[in-house]
């Protein structure tokens, strides 16, 4: 498991989550620091994340 770091799409406050390379998934989670559903995509290819992204469920 590693910390990766990015921007809330809602309240763009910089938070962190704790990434498990040996899966590759989508789910939601909640900011830690405003509440609201974030959708959180990851790709590890080898145990490297080659794609991040956390998307406003709102949009």
């Amino acid at each position: 498991m590693f910390e990766h770091f990015f921007q809330c799409p809602y309240c763009w406050e910089e938070i962190s989550m704790l990434l498990d390379p040996s899966v590759s998934t989508t789910y939601v989670e909640d900011c830690e620091i405003c509440c609201n559903p974030i959708e959180i995509s990851v790709k590890f290819r080898q145990g490297e994340l080659i794609s991040f992204s956390a998307e406003n469920l709102e949009q």
